[in-house]
């Protein structure tokens, strides 16, 4: 059993297949609409959250995990002995890292073995983040200390690229967490934005129709794969029937499967929207897989 722990929060949108086959350990970040908080690892029907989403007029909520959380996730690890390594959603957009560095201090301070955790901000988010802790977790298995696997990690995310296309930039705008890309609120084209997460949501290009945003996707696909991504995802909200013709699209230019495909959920799908697909990869060198 690995020496080393990986810890990550829910919005890496791993496969549950994939935590449990790595046991990754995760921390719930909340999500609020209508007046009801709840934790996104608890919303099992992600089609009813987001016909709620659709049908709402007012703006919905995110929060990170408390320190009370990560706590209750870190002591039975640190019980154990383990050291942690915890890998979390980009601090431009969350204050989930924060979060967990305060929780490290009080564990440190109570003499729980917190100076043993090491606590990564991703700087980036979803299928990112998600590739992120494979990383992570696949250095552990391979008998990497934290402070290794965190190094594993660093280098992943200095390969790391991810593009996802969006139909609308109103969620982004109710949200707040639009970025640079709102300089493009108020454009009288129908566009249908492609945006990156390098910290916080930045702006790519415009596209006029989701079949273009689409072939871009395979455009991009492409690319990372000509620049040595060889481990690759697809991400949608509320849309399996693209994300399966991406992943169908990408395959022969791949030659392989995707590392995982994943619907994202309420956290990030709040402030993106129904129809996002997404893709983006490192190396599987890099990955260490």
């Amino acid at each position: 059993m690995p020496s080393t722990a990986v810890v990550a929060d829910t919005t890496s949108y791993l496969p549950r297949e994939l935590l449990d086959k790595h046991d990754i350990k995760e921390v719930s970040l909340y999500v609020g609409l209508e007046g009801d908080q709840e934790r996104e690892a608890d919303i099992a029907d992600l089609h009813a959250f987001y016909e709620r989403l659709r049908v709402s007029d007012q703006t919905v909520t995110t929060s990170q995990p408390s320190v009370g959380d990560f706590i209750s996730v870190y002591e039975p690890l640190l019980a154990e002995g383990k050291e942690i390594i915890s890998i979390h959603l980009s601090s431009g957009i969350s204050g989930t890292c924060e979060s967990a560095m305060q929780a490290r201090e009080r564990l440190t301070a109570d003499g729980k073995g917190g100076e043993r955790i090491v606590v990564v901000d991703s700087r980036t988010g979803a299928g990112g983040m998600g590739l992120l802790a494979l990383t992570a977790a696949n250095a552990a298995e391979n008998g990497a200390t934290a402070a290794e696997a965190e190094k594993r990690v660093a280098a992943a995310r200095e390969e790391l690229k991810i593009w996802f296309a969006v139909d609308t930039l109103d969620y982004l705008r109710r949200g707040g967490r639009i970025g640079a890309a709102r300089a493009w609120i108020g454009t009288t084209l129908k566009i249908k934005p492609i945006l990156t997460l390098e910290e916080e949501i930045t702006p790519i290009e415009r596209v006029r129709t989701r079949s273009r945003a689409f072939e871009r996707m395979v455009d991009y696909g492409r690319q990372r794969y000509e620049a040595g991504a060889d481990a690759w995802v697809v991400q949608h909200v509320q849309d399996p029937e693209n994300a399966q013709r991406l992943v169908e699209a990408c395959e022969p230019i791949f030659g392989s499967d995707p590392a995982f495909t994943s619907e994202v959920g309420p956290v990030i799908g709040a402030h993106v929207g129904p129809g996002l697909l997404g893709i983006g990869g490192i190396s599987r060198t890099a990955l260490g897989s």
